[in-house]
């Protein structure tokens, strides 16, 4: 939703400030232009990348028209699942919970949180050190830099589509300047035109440059920092279920263990201790 009003705002804004100046809005509209700078961007933007690179674009460009998923109440699920699993461990041992976390999707504990359950990545982290706590010999050293390492190769595979994006942005200005400079070519090889017309066909030039200006700056830039932002929050709660089990492997009861996952998050959607503590009650009590 917050896309979809940003980009009514920079459009309401240029074309209806354009308007009020006295502009005619149908000068703007050239298609000719825009095939020009749409079309070399195409081109650049495959050419300049992998198959891959250009397969993990396009794989998370919805994710631009998405809301956020990570809010205070995904946290707050994370950390009770986390808490369930532990308490269970600390109850019943480590090979208690192995019938859990073999098959997410079965399992009654996982079934309380479905917003959890939802996340692949998360209960995929999740379960692959549960699997290593429970079958693995690995002190808590060699966890915690597996964790780091993936942790690390998560980020830098999420941050690929961000630079593409990114990239893409940048050269949009130019391939405007490229449409422009045809314009004039054409405005040059008409010199014997009247002046009127001539004056159509500079026209026509300058649109390519306020087009390339606009979509890169206006549009495609803001897509990229809106896919790093998600990444940053995919990337934080991975470190959430990191900080957890490595508190829990130090042998931190289980309601201070989710209380070191919590100092991990964004104050923006950290819950506070007495909320944290509640709802750490209530998954005592189911």
């Amino acid at each position: 939703m917050l896309v979809i009003v940003g980009c009514l705002i920079v459009l309401g804004s240029v074309f209806g400030g354009f308007a009020l100046a006295g502009g005619h809005l149908a000068a703007l509209y050239q298609p000719l232009e825009l095939l020009m700078i749409g079309g070399a961007a195409v081109g650049a933007f495959v050419l300049g990348n992998t198959g891959k690179a250009l397969k993990a674009t396009f794989k998370a460009l919805p994710k631009v028209a998405q809301g956020s998923r990570h809010t205070k109440d995904l946290y707050m699920d994370l950390m009770a699942l986390l808490y369930d699993l532990l308490a269970k461990v600390r109850k019943e041992g480590l090979m208690s919970i192995e019938s859990d976390i073999e098959n997410p999707a079965e399992s009654p504990i996982f079934a309380h949180y479905p917003n959890v359950l939802a996340d692949h990545e998360a209960i995929e982290f999740m379960t692959d050190y549960l699997r290593l706590m429970v079958g693995g010999n690995l002190n808590a050293f060699e966890i915690e830099n597996l964790m780091d390492n993936e942790i690390e190769i998560h980020h830098q595979e999420g941050e690929v589509p961000v630079h593409c994006i990114a990239k893409l942005g940048d050269s949009m200005p130019a391939f405007g300047i490229v449409a422009a400079v045809m314009g004039v070519i054409h405005t040059m090889a008409s010199v014997g035109l009247p002046p009127s017309e001539l004056g159509i066909l500079v026209a026509q030039a300058l649109v390519g440059t306020f087009l390339g200006i606009l979509l890169g700056y206006g549009f495609v830039g803001p897509c990229a920092a809106v896919l790093e932002q998600k990444l940053e929050e995919s990337t934080k709660m991975l470190q959430c279920i990191r900080m957890t089990l490595l508190a829990s492997i130090n042998g931190y009861a289980p309601a201070l263990a989710v209380e070191f996952g919590r100092k991990a998050l964004y104050s923006t959607e950290r819950p506070n201790f007495i909320e944290l503590e509640e709802r750490v009650r209530q998954a005592k009590n189911k």
